[in-house]
């Protein structure tokens, strides 16, 4: 989409061409530059931008600072869960921020990302707390027309969401 009527933002995207960043090349840079082994971060980790569930789990001891994280601005750590080895960043607000940490991630051996954060009530649900999954999302941030083609609203991958859609309680 490239026509004159058109945001830049939406101008010169190609979705069919590998990204010129490549955070791999950033990974391998901060790795070397704090003499960090290379190695992979737990499977399936969790982005807290309120930081109130790292904070805890630091505060119970629960989690460790992990050794291989090469990131330069954020710190990962790691716990378990019901025998299941996790990695949780606190504090990445931002949707440029975050997508840059979940890049990393990603590039460092991440297979699942969950971001998990808090949020106000307009129309009482239920009494909180409670658990809400986004299905859609209007997309006004910028970051999102970087990485697919331009439309008004963002939707799960249908793939991931599988049959949710009748439950009402998901925990």
């Amino acid at each position: 989409m490239s026509d004159s009527k058109s945001p830049p933002i939406l101008s010169h995207k190609y979705f069919d061409q590998p990204s010129v960043f490549v955070p791999e090349n950033l990974l391998r840079e901060a790795r070397r530059q704090k003499k960090l082994l290379d190695n992979s971060v737990p499977e399936i980790c969790v982005l807290d931008p309120d930081g109130d569930i790292v904070q805890n789990l630091i505060t119970l001891k629960k989690t460790y600072l992990n050794p291989y994280w090469a990131c330069y601005h954020t710190k990962l750590y790691d716990f378990e869960y019901d025998r299941i080895k996790f990695g949780i960043i606190g504090c990445a607000v931002g949707s440029s921020f975050a997508v840059l940490v979940a890049e990393e991630l990603f590039a460092s051996g991440c297979q699942l990302l969950i971001s998990i954060t808090s949020a106000g009530q307009i129309y009482p649900e239920q009494k909180p707390p409670y658990y809400m999954l986004i299905e859609k999302a209007l997309r006004d941030e910028g970051t999102s027309y970087h990485y697919l083609p331009p439309s008004k609203y963002s939707t799960i991958n249908k793939a991931l969401f599988g049959d949710c859609s009748s439950n009402t309680e998901f925990f």
